[in-house]
């Protein structure tokens, strides 16, 4: 029983502890601004500002029923007032400097009270020290709360106890009222700001983790697309070296050793490299993307245009430069990034025009693909909006650029720069290819 009992009451030490901290703490908290409207962010400091003006003229007028009037009177009044606006930045230290002023205005009433006035609160003066526990209980933990409300009712019934003057009325009961509502529904407020907060990060880190998984998934995708690209170089590899002894008249055993270590190494090559494929088809068995069949390239750009006709769209192709047969990896890059292109301008963009851009250069190949603004609504769309993350992890696979964006006559376009000769690329490997 006492080894577990011990750990209740450490816990409940050291409970009671981190509430006199925040108790005893001065440090500086100012009362967050409204998020919604914009123009009204200010509004709480505004209202907070006009309740400590109105608490100085109240407890001021107050204070002559009691007879007390001149200094003391305005005095009196100012430190009824002032803890509200310091409640803006420091909330606790506005709630102790609330809690001395009610104590001395109720040892200066106290010989002063009449038949049938009240104390230690005068008729309003408990309203004074409620916005105190409210804005206090917005920033403080619920354990903290609890004693901003339990403190001061509990000295207003010593109080009432221990020195109430004959002939006035108890203001317990009322100012007990009071300071819970007002402690329960800074509580609620705070609660629910928090949750906001809590959403907001959430909703966050989703949205980063599905970018992320979309990332790794489009590129488990090239992935794929790309391996009858390499597994066709490394064919002709080791087919090249199985041949070339014969292609050499009395060709010596070193000639021989060398390419029939080329071929082993290809063969080993190709094989990992289906290994590797056969793990990334099978995480996604059902994927209409897994390359069952030889990958397209721009030869097959004026099939993919007409389709999009098909479909509704006024298409306009202009091609720049030498028209010539390109890497395969850039061959189907570009492919792709016309392909995703048009399949936006047919989600967003019902009824526009769109141009279809490629010009070959010395050194670079530069796609264009800009559409007009949509002649009509465009209907929800169901996919993820992923469309440009896949287009530029293709293009900077490859070390090329792709931007995006709308026109300045409306509209949008897509533009991408891929290198002919891609980091890591081979000459000799596109020659033979």
């Amino acid at each position: 029983m006492t080894e577990q009992h011990a750990p209740r009451a450490d816990t409940a030490l050291l409970a009671k502890s981190l509430v006199v901290d925040e108790l005893l703490t001065l440090r500086r908290d100012p009362l967050p601004r409204m998020s919604r409207p914009r123009w009204l962010a200010r509004l709480p400091h505004a209202v907070v500002l006009y309740l400590a003006v109105l608490f100085c003229f109240l407890t001021n007028e107050q204070l002559s029923h009691y007879h007390v009037t001149g200094g003391p009177s305005l005095v009196l009044a100012l430190m009824s007032g002032v803890p509200v606006a310091v409640a803006l930045s420091r909330p606790i230290a506005a709630w102790w400097l609330g809690l001395l002023a009610a104590g001395l205005l109720a040892w200066t009433i106290h010989s002063e009270v009449g038949q049938g006035q009240s104390w230690p609160w005068m008729p309003a003066g408990f309203f004074a020290l409620a916005p105190l526990i409210l804005l206090a209980a917005l920033r403080v933990p619920p354990r903290t709360t609890v004693a901003v409300v339990t403190v001061p009712v509990g000295l207003s019934a010593a109080a009432e106890l221990l020195a109430k003057p004959e002939h006035s009325t108890t203001s317990f009961f009322t100012s007990s009222l009071v300071f819970g509502i007002v402690g329960l529904l800074g509580y609620s407020l705070r609660a629910v700001r928090l949750a906001r907060g809590q959403l907001v990060v959430q909703e966050t880190l989703t949205e980063e983790e599905r970018a992320r998984r979309t990332l790794l998934e489009e590129r488990s995708r090239i992935a794929r697309e790309l391996h009858d690209v390499v597994a066709h170089h490394m064919s002709v590899i080791s087919i090249q070296a199985q041949v070339a002894p014969h292609l050499v008249e009395n060709p010596s055993e070193e000639l021989k050793e060398n390419l029939a270590g080329i071929r082993e190494n290809a063969l080993e090559a190709l094989t990992e490299l289906r290994r590797v494929l056969g793990v990334l088809r099978s995480e996604q068995p059902g994927d209409p993307a897994a390359p069952q069949h030889p990958q397209p390239t721009l030869a097959e750009l004026d099939g993919l245009v007409d389709n999009v006709r098909g479909a509704g769209l006024d298409v306009v192709t202009e091609v720049a430069g030498i028209r010539r047969p390109l890497a395969p990896g850039v061959e189907l890059t570009a492919y792709r990034i016309v392909q995703e292109a048009l399949s936006n301008c047919l989600r967003h963009a019902p009824g526009s025009r769109v141009e279809v851009g490629i010009a070959y250069g010395p050194r670079e190949l530069h796609l264009c693909v800009s559409n007009s603004a949509p002649s009509r609504a465009a209907p929800p769309s169901v996919g993820a909006g992923h469309g440009l993350l896949g287009m530029r992890e293709r293009a900077g696979m490859l070390g090329g650029e792709l931007a995006a964006g709308p026109r300045p006559g409306g509209g949008y376009e897509v533009s991408a720069v891929l290198p002919m000769d891609p980091p890591g690329g081979s000459s000799e490997t596109k020659k033979d290819a």
